[in-house]
């Protein structure tokens, strides 16, 4: 169920974008015989992440936006599609500066290039939910300089000043009646010079900016025409899988690969490295089905010296023990208070490995020349895994030709620093050709490859102390994290762990918007466990502490839930009280009765620059909880496509449910992980649905983030209504009742 509201927040125009930055765009040229190949550099696109010692990537130009004859325009997106409705939100900021006709407009993933990288990161990548925020200006610049071209062209063919001349829905209309169609100038337009510099719309001239706008690739997703990477072939192709060792960074000791290669359509069994250290055995043949024969049949066994072999039960008890000792220091606060404090709250958090658990597990195809590689796979990290497969492969960067294909979910597994995904077909692939083959490659991993081959959301344990005064307040908190850290021994570690402190592990209470006197100490312990970002990253784990917390502080204060964020929050962080506020007005909190056995639960959160709030209600059903309804406050600024805002909060809210189901949680016992597919590892299903509306406060302010920031504060809502209806606190995921 969806209902989506726009509220204008007082005060604030819709048009006001006083202050944003402007980024002059150097070079372009114009390569389409009979259209206009608009190509854009940005000076600077490396500017973040120079700062930190990256070198600046070389301007290699490459197209955008291509204006053909019959008016179609299509659209180069930089990024990679899985499902967060970029190829129409990057399209719609070219259309509106370009002021073209929208029913002609068309998207494509572009392949990898250093024109297409993130202006602020550096690489050309999708993550962090960045992608509508860091090309808010730089998507519009190459409309608006586009559409200056098409003008050029038109008072070029008409003698007449540029100044004179108007475009509406891809037309160029003159001061005595002309009219060119955009596709008719295209050719013309290439001449033309482009400008240094362009005056962008004033938002209250938005035409299609801020309206809800079906997405360009609806129909052709549900007819089946898109390119997904598990769909995609090539003639002769042939398809691997790949047996993994079941501990990470064993070795084969010795494999018998007769009954794999008698299985009909096997062609290889080859040897390979893995990315952690250790090796593997690729079954290479005709078809997928084969493959996978071939591998059941295969007799290995493997050499598991040398590498720890994780017990997730022991490792907890470690966890638990280091979070009773000082870790290093994050916030440092003066908590002596918490000695002599009336009361002491102690609570102590456990939260699981987790799986990406993409619909669509991973799947790359490498094709070798003489020349170079071909790559076609469907990537969130498309300058990282371009240049880890040319090194695997003892080739240059730009010998490497990487096409991004759209892919069925990734929530950062297709976002690896070690790329270990794209390595491991690079591997497939020179191996296969050593053997004498020249056919291309597709591996293809299983369910149960994705479930039990890593990466993974870290383990956490969460452990606070916190002083109360006789009333409730909070007179010193003492809080310390224990969790891997996910950067470091990758590119990312100099830029984001300072002073020893990974900051993926402690976003979401670095910043907090709650006044209150908060030390923080992290432990980083060393596991042989491949970890990774996972959808919203440290905020799957920090906000649900926070925010279960601060309901449980305010009941010791007496307190409405929600009054009480209030009063930590003050007037410093009015976009917070802006969500919550919305979202408490729009679900009838506090003033709607409820049927009996149903209650409130209430979070808010800031995460990639957004916040959403969550007032949610939930019942007891045959002695378990169930989410009934969630209505959503949200402050992302200007929301580009408010539909493509209220997907990302459902598909998010859906998820942070998923952590909160029995059997939501990734166990080891030596060494070997235990779940193999959704039978054992449980992802939240259409019938966990819970009834949703969201609302956007409205803004004139630039974008943030929204692919993941409708998470964080699901969970800690709902525990929060668990807790009215049970009595009991839920400290630790997935819930479970029997131990709270």
């Amino acid at each position: 169920m969806r209902e989506l509201r726009f509220s204008p927040r007082p005060g604030v125009a819709v048009g006001d974008f006083a202050g944003l930055t402007r980024r002059v765009f150097l070079k372009t040229s114009a390569l389409a015989a009979g259209g206009l190949m608009l190509e854009m550099s940005l000076p600077g696109a490396m500017r973040a992440a120079s700062a930190q010692g990256a070198a600046a990537a070389p301007v290699v130009p490459s197209a955008f936006v291509h204006i053909a004859p019959d008016d179609t325009v299509t659209i180069q997106v930089n990024r990679l599609d899985f499902g967060q409705g970029v190829q129409t939100a990057l399209p719609m900021l070219v259309a509106e500066e370009l002021d073209c006709d929208w029913a002609k407009v068309r998207s494509e993933l572009a392949p990898a290039a250093d024109v297409y990288k993130d202006p602020m990161f550096g690489i050309q990548m999708t993550g962090g939910s960045g992608s509508v925020a860091h090309s808010w200006l730089q998507y519009r610049r190459i409309g608006a300089s586009a559409r200056a071209m098409l003008i050029a062209a038109a008072a070029q063919q008409w003698k007449v000043p540029p100044a004179q001349l108007r475009t509406e829905n891809g037309v160029v209309l003159g001061p005595s009646g002309q009219r060119a169609t955009y596709g008719s100038l295209a050719a013309r337009a290439q001449a033309q010079p482009v400008p240094a510099d362009v005056a962008l719309k004033d938002p209250s001239s938005f035409r299609l900016l801020g309206k809800p706008t079906r997405r360009l690739d609806a129909r052709a997703k549900s007819t089946g025409v898109p390119m997904y990477g598990m769909d995609f072939k090539l003639p002769n192709l042939k398809v691997a899988v790949v047996a993994r060792p079941p501990v990470f960074g064993a070795k084969v000791k010795q494999f018998d690969a007769k009954a794999a290669r008698a299985v009909k359509g096997v062609r290889e069994v080859l040897e390979i490295p893995d990315d952690r250290g250790g090796t593997a055995v690729a079954v290479i043949a005709d078809g997928y089905w084969q493959a996978k024969t071939g591998r059941d049949a295969l007799k290995a066994t493997w050499d598991t010296r040398g590498v720890e072999h994780v017990d997730t039960t022991a490792q907890l008890a470690k966890y638990v023990e280091m979070a009773k000792t000082p870790g290093t220091v994050a916030i440092d606060t003066d908590i002596a208070k918490l000695k002599d404090a009336p009361k002491t709250l102690v609570a102590e958090y456990h939260f699981p490995y987790l799986a990406h658990a993409p619909m669509e597990p991973l799947n790359c195809t490498v094709q070798l020349s003489d020349k170079g590689a071909q790559v076609w796979t469907g990537t969130q990290f498309q300058t990282v895994d371009q240049a880890a497969i040319a090194r695997t492969l003892g080739l240059k960067p730009e010998q490497v030709k990487l096409h991004t294909l759209m892919a069925g979910g990734g929530f950062g597994r297709r976002a690896v620093p070690t790329s270990d995904y794209g390595v491991e077909a690079a591997q497939v692939a020179k191996a296969w050709r050593r053997a004498g083959h020249r056919e291309p490659v597709k591996v293809i991993w299983s369910r149960e490859d994705d479930v039990r081959g890593g990466y993974y959301r870290p383990m956490y344990v969460h452990r606070a102390e916190i002083g109360l005064d006789a009333k409730g307040k909070v007179l010193a908190w003492n809080h310390t994290i224990v969790g891997q850290s996910i950067l470091q021994g990758t590119p990312f570690e100099k830029m984001m762990v300072k002073n020893g402190i990974d900051g993926t592990s402690v976003e979401g209470i670095m910043g907090t918007p709650y006044a209150v006197p908060l030390r923080l100490t992290l432990h980083s312990p060393q596991v042989n466990v491949p970890v990774l970002w996972w959808r919203s990253v440290g905020n799957t784990h920090t906000a649900y502490v926070m925010e279960t917390l601060i309901d449980e502080l305010a009941k010791e204060a007496g307190q409405d839930p929600v009054a009480y964020r209030y009063t930590l929050m003050g007037d410093k962080h009015p976009r917070h009280r802006e969500a919550l506020a919305l979202a408490v007005e729009r679900s009838g909190y506090g003033k709607t009765p409820l049927p009996a056995g149903h209650a409130w639960g209430v979070a808010v959160h800031e995460s990639f620059d957004s916040v959403v709030a969550y007032v949610v209600v939930a019942e007891m059903r045959d002695e378990s909880p169930r989410l009934v309804s969630v209505t959503a406050g949200v402050h992302c600024n200007f929301a580009v496509n408010p539909l493509t805002v209220a997907a990302q909060v459902e598909g998010a809210a859906l998820m942070g449910l998923g952590m909160t189901i029995p059997g939501a949680a990734i166990t080891m016992k030596d060494g070997e992980v235990e779940q193999s597919n959704f039978h054992q590892y449980m992802v939240a299903r259409s019938p966990d649905m819970p009834a949703i509306s969201v609302h956007i406060v409205g803004s004139g302010d630039a974008p943030t983030g929204m692919g993941e920031p409708g998470l964080p504060p699901l969970a800690p809502a709902y525990a929060n209504a668990v807790f009215k209806l049970t009595g009991k606190r839920l400290r630790a995921l997935p819930f479970d009742l029997t131990k709270a």
